[in-house]
């Protein structure tokens, strides 16, 4: 116990000693961090954003006008045994023509001119989150188009391609981001440790010739690396967090729409980034001591 506290002291002392490179370091270490994190919360707003939208996606079925009321009652049997959809909504026309004049509001004469209702009856089929999938729902439209009752199916195809291709786009760029950072996080506290070990060589060969093994001497190095990660990762969370906040008041200021479809820091973010910052750092130590001689 005494030589661990000896080690964690000697590294508290050291550190301190050498504060302006170990300062420039931990900034270093959470400007990166910082960077990461704003990545991971574009990420996680896309799929919350993605998942908000869901909710209300779904196929919209135009039926044929020669259907019987048991045809639709077949019909409405058969979708609801579709594992990927959720909710079943039958619009008859008369219903589908009410809700057109309630959205034309003052304009709704213009629809005087026809004789007879000219909408179609339709079915609205909500879809679960896993099935929103470009090529799965297009195969799904499709085939739901080859039953003899059905005269269309329509859904924004162009839409659900784009936020899909975007969502995977940034989750893409995320990883890759991260990689880099970690890699680059790790090199960063490698390269002052290193330095730290050769501005302390007269000490060491002082330990060395009163008998200090290559442990003892390598731990304190160890546990400043991991001082550098877990302080860069904390200025780098709550230096995000305040931007973050500040700049999601600020947008729903302007767009109080999107209020539902931003998420806040759950208790996780809190440890993740000196957690992440200590583990970067101490791979980049690990191998900082690693190789240098003994």
């Amino acid at each position: 116990m005494r030589t661990l506290y000896y080690l964690f002291q000697t590294a508290v002392k050291n550190f301190w000693h050498e504060k302006l490179i170990n300062a420039l370091t931990v900034l270093t270490v959470a400007l990166g961090l910082m960077i990461l994190g704003a990545f991971t919360l574009i990420t996680l707003n896309m799929d919350l954003s993605l998942r908000q939208w869901a909710k209300g996606f779904g196929l919209i079925v135009y039926l044929k006008d020669n259907m019987t009321l048991e045809d639709v009652e077949l019909l409405k049997e058969y979708f609801k045994k579709d594992k990927d959809i959720i909710e079943v909504n039958y619009i008859s026309k008369d219903e589908a023509l009410k809700e057109l004049k309630q959205t034309l509001g003052a304009a709704n004469p213009i629809l005087g001119g026809f004789e007879e209702n000219p909408l179609p009856s339709s079915f609205e089929l909500r879809l679960e989150r896993r099935a929103l999938e470009p090529l799965r729902i297009k195969q799904k439209a499709e085939h739901i188009r080859q039953i003899a009752w059905v005269e269309d199916v329509q859904y924004g195809e162009k839409w659900l391609s784009s936020l899909n291709s975007l969502s995977k786009g940034i989750n893409v760029i995320a990883i890759i981001l991260g990689s880099v950072i970690f890699i680059a996080t790790a090199f960063v506290t490698y390269s002052t440790i290193k330095i730290l070990f050769y501005r302390r060589a007269e000490e060491i060969e002082t330990l060395k010739l009163l008998g200090a093994t290559r442990s003892f001497i390598m731990l304190p190095f160890l546990i400043e690396g991991l001082f550098i990660g877990i302080l860069g990762g904390i200025i780098g969370l709550f230096t995000l967090q305040g931007i973050y906040m500040f700049a999601t008041s600020k947008i729903i200021e302007f767009l109080p729409s999107i209020k539902g479809a931003t998420t806040s820091f759950p208790f996780t973010a809190y440890l993740l980034p000196p957690f992440t910052g200590a583990l970067m750092s101490l791979i980049g130590s690990i191998f900082a001591v690693g190789r240098i001689r003994y």
